[in-house]
């Protein structure tokens, strides 16, 4: 893995729950998205201004997900992002979602960057790239 790590608090809101009081299981890749936001944010770049700026976008192309325990109403979650690698148009990530330091959720989200007008893929912008390689 490179060396850098991020992590983002979460706090798991009453929408974020099923019928039973428990996250509900799609809500945690919003949790995870929201990290990977605030991730790019902290390298500095903003996701808009990437795709005004250098015409790029970033898809998920695959994510493998598993779910360990629950988080309930009112956790306070956090939730990491890890560069695995950098390949020429993806980013493999992966993302723990922890809770009083225990692991609820873990994934590996395979990110592509497109072009926003061809939403084909396209080098990763060499600014970004290369903060990504340095530890933040």
């Amino acid at each position: 893995m490179l060396d850098q790590n991020f992590s983002f608090p979460v706090r798991v809101y009453y929408q974020d729950t099923d019928a039973g009081g428990v996250v509900y299981h799609s809500n945690y890749l919003n949790f995870m998205e929201r990290a990977r936001y605030e991730w790019l944010r902290e390298l500095g770049f903003n996701v808009k201004l990437l795709a005004e700026i250098h015409n790029v976008l970033f898809m998920i192309r695959s994510l493998e997900i598993q779910y360990v325990k629950p988080a309930v109403l009112d956790d306070l979650l956090n939730v990491t992002v890890t560069v695995k690698e950098i390949g020429r148009s993806r980013i493999a990530i992966f993302q723990e979602i922890l809770c009083a330091q225990v692991k609820l959720v873990s994934a590996t989200v395979h990110v592509v960057c497109v072009g926003t007008e061809t939403l084909k893929p396209i080098s990763i912008p060499m600014p970004l790239r290369e903060r990504i390689r340095k530890p933040v």
